[in-house]
């Protein structure tokens, strides 16, 4: 377990380049605050390790040095994806400090990440979709929130982090369409008549008394009237998951790939999904189409017909 001591301190030669690189992000690449903390954080427990192996200028790294940190991390256990994101900052920052004239070699530019197996995605069929979004009653406001956000997750395929980070400004319901954005590019999402219709439940009768007279920019609070949280809507899915007897261990991201797997399969545009889901690449969304079974060519079916019926 590396410890990383805050401050300058014993690193005080290279904090100072981790700091020149978190500017960077923030200020040139527009990185959100979290993914700017997590760069960071990553560096200077590599910064800790180094330190102990009596490295302290960012000049005296090596590849081999580098290669050293990422079987350590091996050797601690620590998950494949865990290393690859680490990589990820390693190479960003040497990249940086290379292109900054800060070091004349990038120690980082061949160094290679361990293989993710890639696990299949958790997709619902149709039945069980619908079964999750009739979970949430109209009793209570937060059953009208919780509706209104398990409708546009599934009818967008927006990420968790799109979805609770939407303000009152990225909805446009007269048209029936949402503005996600992530860093400096934006894209417009539509959504069909089932979620328009939670929307409108939702803003009519849930926002305003969960707000409890308070001003708030996001469009979906939580009880006390502050910006939903990952956690908290992480909570909810699980909640009516459960609710709706579905066994598939379920996550925020399940109703993404079950939005892009049932429209794909069911003759939409791979390239207009790929928009929607805001892939970089096609084949990422590509891989939607490669599964099959009666469960979820059924789904398919069913959620071209949901579809057309929103029409």
């Amino acid at each position: 377990m590396i410890l990383v001591r805050n401050g300058l301190g014993v690193f005080k030669r290279m904090t100072s380049e981790i700091k020149s690189f978190g500017d960077y992000l923030r200020d040139v690449k527009k990185t959100s605050r979290n993914t700017e903390i997590s760069y960071k954080r990553d560096l200077m427990q590599l910064a800790a390790f180094l330190e102990e192996k009596g490295i302290t200028e960012v000049g005296k790294v090596t590849k081999t040095s580098l290669n050293s940190y990422i079987l350590f991390l091996e050797k601690e256990g620590k998950a494949t994806t865990t290393i690859s994101r680490e990589l990820a900052s390693i190479k960003a920052f040497f990249n940086f400090l290379f292109r900054e004239g800060v070091i004349r070699r990038d120690p980082a530019e061949l160094l290679k990440a361990p293989k993710i197996e890639k696990k299949a995605p958790v997709i619902l069929s149709v039945n069980e979709v619908n079964a999750l979004l009739e979970q949430p009653g109209n009793g209570t406001p937060k059953e009208i929130r919780d509706k209104a956000m398990l409708e546009l997750l599934y009818a967008t395929g927006i990420r968790v982090s799109e979805l609770i980070g939407l303000s009152m400004e990225d909805l446009n319901m007269q048209v029936g369409y949402i503005t996600c954005r992530d860093g400096q590019k934006e894209r417009m999402v539509p959504f069909g008549r089932n979620a328009k219709q939670a929307m409108a439940q939702y803003l009519d009768h849930g926002r305003d008394i969960l707000l409890k007279g308070k001003e708030s920019e996001w469009l979906f609070t939580n009880c006390s009237g502050r910006a939903m949280s990952r956690q908290g809507f992480w909570k909810i899915i699980k909640y009516y998951g459960e609710k709706a007897g579905i066994q598939a261990d379920i996550t925020p991201h399940t109703l993404r790939h079950s939005f892009a797997a049932h429209l794909i399969r069911g003759g939409a545009d791979i390239h207009a999904v790929q928009a929607m889901l805001g892939h970089s690449d096609s084949t990422t969304t590509q891989m939607y189409a490669a599964y099959s079974g009666n469960t979820v060519r059924e789904a398919y079916r069913d959620a071209l017909m949901r579809k057309k019926h929103e029409i």
